[in-house]
Parts: C-alpha cells; structure tokens; sequence
C-alpha cells in the first residue's frame, strides 16, 4: 500500500479515523508500506506544518519521530520510471509513481477521482475506510 500524505494529516488530528488506524496497521507490519524518497519528503513537509502540529497537539520532532518508524517498517522504492506529468496535481504524480514503481495493489486516497484514471494493472485506488475494510477482510480469511 501507498499512503497519500492526506492520509497521514488525517491519522495526526483524528485518534478515531480510519486513516488512524491504517498508520498503526503499518506500524504493526500488517501490510507493507511503500516509501519513496520524494514521497517521505512530502510527508514531512507537510505533517510538520504549524497548522497540522497545532491540531494533532505534536512538535515537529514527533513527527519526524513517526516519519522515522514508518521508514523503519517501510518497503523502499526506487522509482525506476517518472510518470510525470500525468495528473492534475504534481504532487498526486509522485504518489502514483511510488505506488506503481513499488508495484502496490493499493493506492490510498481521500482524492479518488483525481486517481481514477490510473488504474493501472492490480493497482487499485481507495479512500482510507475501504483500504481498512479490505485489510480486515485479509486478516479474517487466515
């Protein structure tokens, strides 16, 4: 799985969400990660924004902290082909090469549509409720 970094701002401000929960399932190893370079760095870019730091009630090393472990526990991907440009957002572009370099079955996402016309292969796009459910749904036929 790929994780929009929409996805992470979302598991810092909310305990409760589905995002939450996806960070701790990788955390815990229950499926694998895949971190590119470009894409760590938009995470911490993003995540260590005044306004995010503020909501979620961290400091910047918290985040760098997690940012750290996600790596630790995280798939690497070395993008052996650009993508780019190929969607609206330059930055959905570099979600999309991690996700299709790496060769992830899981793209999530809060911004379906934007992704909807790369499906690619086995690559599927989900928002952060259905990649949970499909992860549980993994978890129960074992």
């Amino acid at each position: 799985m790929v994780l929009d970094t929409a996805v992470l701002v979302a598991s810092l401000r909310s305990a409760a969400g589905a995002s939450r929960q996806l960070v701790a399932a990788a955390l815990q190893k229950r499926f694998q990660l895949l971190l590119s370079v470009p894409l760590l760095m938009e995470y911490e870019a993003v995540l260590t924004r005044k306004e995010h730091l503020k909501a979620a009630g961290l400091d910047a090393a918290d985040v760098v902290e997690l940012i750290e472990t996600l790596v630790n526990v995280a798939e690497p991907v070395v993008p052996r082909f650009r993508w780019r440009p190929l969607l609206r957002d330059p930055n959905d572009d570099m979600v999309f090469e991690a996700a299709l370099n790496g060769w992830a079955d899981l793209l999530v996402t809060f911004n379906k549509r934007d992704f909807a016309q790369v499906a690619y292969g086995n690559l599927r796009v989900a928002s952060p409720g259905e990649a949970l459910r499909r992860l549980e749904e993994s978890y129960e036929k074992k």
